[in-house]
């Protein structure tokens, strides 16, 4: 079990954990490479007994702390680092400076609770056991941070250094209930893959439609065709979802355009599913394009995977939640939830799980709080405390027990 006194020391880090969420979220960063957050970690953790690795792909840190007590596992905790390109419309004395750029999705929070459970972890350092890896990730909003550092080797798997033998990530959820920690064992959230389809016809005069090949009505026809799929030939309890984001075709009214384009995204929750909708959307593009006499091409790119949670590292989590916070601390989600998440290329290939940790103001109807990726999002900082202290607890627990 987590020591006792793991949350009090987590709460006594409020100042310190508040101040650089702050100063993160009031500089925010997009992308693989951000240098400002970085050094804002670096410099937070630089009194610590860590060893710090950077690859050449992005501005990710991996932290490294090797326990007092000898060799033994390895778990990795990750907290992400990037913006989104949106406003912000919070009002905050701490909002961004940066115009067009906002910390929404709250990774400025993750990035702070990892740091608080650095300082934890770091304090317990002779009573360890093994080694904590610390995984501070630019890139997860579309740009594969995750998968990047993986591939420079920041996590392991090579010869003198495997990778971990376990990995936890926290989510925030500003629409949840105040510290109340989530998950459940298996998918958790999906693949997400961008599609965009070209319709291809000829174009020609608004009042002579006979005389062109309008692709507009045939890419319309193919918007409806995919949502009758998505109803009728997949299966209800493995879900799917196929949004059409985007439609764009000509430039005046009454000009009938040469092409017209959609552009969107697949969600799938299974590796079948995925596959299986790839080829319903690339099918149903081409049939009805040559239904109509012309072509369609769809081009899909593979997004992230999904986020499958091992069920041993979903049974430490909601033990270490309880033992730290109280029964009423923990619920198992019964279904998964159909947003996208990077930490899915970790695990694949090292078993853990990743949680959501409700930051809604305590006493707060917590369904009337904007969500992520709003421009008024909102984040209690009070919460903070409790995911720096889970972190915390899942490494010190999973360094002395595994996932016994």
């Amino acid at each position: 079990m987590p020591d006792e006194t793991l949350f009090a020391d987590a709460r006594a880090l409020t100042a310190e954990i508040t101040a650089l969420r702050r100063a993160i979220h009031a500089e925010p960063e997009l992308g693989l490479h951000t240098p400002r957050t970085r050094d804002k970690v670096r410099d937070a953790l630089a009194d610590l007994p860590l060893e710090w690795s950077e690859g050449p792909s992005t501005t990710g840190l991996v932290a490294t702390l090797k326990g007092g007590a000898g060799e033994g596992r390895c778990v990795l905790l990750r907290g992400d680092m990037d913006a989104l390109p949106m406003p912000e419309e919070t009002g905050l004395d701490f909002a961004s400076t940066v115009p067009g750029t906002m910390h929404a999705c709250g990774h400025d929070a993750h990035t702070a609770m990892l740091a608080g459970a650095v300082r934890l972890l770091c304090e317990r350092r002779d009573s360890l056991k093994g080694e904590v890896r610390f995984m501070f990730q630019p890139g997860e909003e579309g740009h594969h941070g995750a998968r990047h550092m993986l591939n420079d080797g920041l996590l392991g798997g090579t010869a003198g250094r495997p990778l971990p033998d376990a990995a936890f990530a926290l989510h925030v959820m500003p629409n949840a209930p105040h510290g109340l920690v989530a998950g459940r064992a298996g998918p958790l959230m999906a693949a997400a893959d961008p599609f965009e389809i070209t319709v291809r016809g000829r174009g020609g005069h608004a009042s002579m439609p006979h005389f062109a090949l309008d692709p507009v009505p045939v890419a319309a026809e193919i918007v409806l065709a995919l949502q009758s799929a998505v109803t009728r030939q997949f299966d209800a309890h493995d879900p799917v979802v196929c949004t059409i984001a985007r439609i764009d075709a000509g430039t005046t009214h009454n000009v009938i355009p040469d092409t017209a384009s959609l552009r969107g995204t697949l969600r799938s929750l299974s590796p079948r599913h995925r596959a299986k909708l790839h080829d319903t959307v690339r099918r149903a593009a081409s049939g009805i394009a040559e239904a109509h006499g012309m072509t369609a091409e769809a081009a899909i790119t593979p997004g992230f995977p999904v986020t499958i949670c091992d069920a041993r590292a979903v049974e430490l989590g909601a033990a270490t939640t309880r033992a730290l916070f109280g029964e009423p601390a923990w619920r198992t989600l019964d279904r998964p939830i159909m947003g996208a998440e990077d930490f899915s290329y970790v695990l694949e290939q090292v078993p853990g799980a990743m949680f959501f940790l409700g930051v809604a103001p305590e006493g707060a109807d917590y369904q009337a709080c904007e969500g992520i990726h709003s421009t008024r999002m909102m984040v209690d900082e009070t919460a903070l405390p409790r995911g720096a202290a889970l972190l915390a607890g899942l490494g010190e627990r999973f360094l002395a027990d595994g996932f016994a």
